[in-house]
């Protein structure tokens, strides 16, 4: 089972580099970077508000159940 993080497809919908969503949602690009790469072992819940803030999105637009 994991969580797959759909950051990636997100952001190339919103034409938004790793930069600029870095930039607006206050988090270091390194951080961004292992969460879009699926390398990620958690997320804090104020992470994910911003980011879906930014997005304009839900968190199930994000985050994905594959067995």
């Amino acid at each position: 089972m994991a969580i797959i993080v759909n950051l990636d497809v997100i952001m190339a919908k919103r034409k938004m580099s790793l930069s600029e969503l870095s930039e607006r949602v206050g988090i270091t690009m390194a951080n961004l970077s292992i969460l879009k790469n699926n390398k990620a072992k958690a997320v804090r819940f104020s992470t994910l508000n911003a980011i879906c803030l930014v997005l304009e999105c839900q968190p199930s637009d994000l985050l994905e159940y594959k067995e």
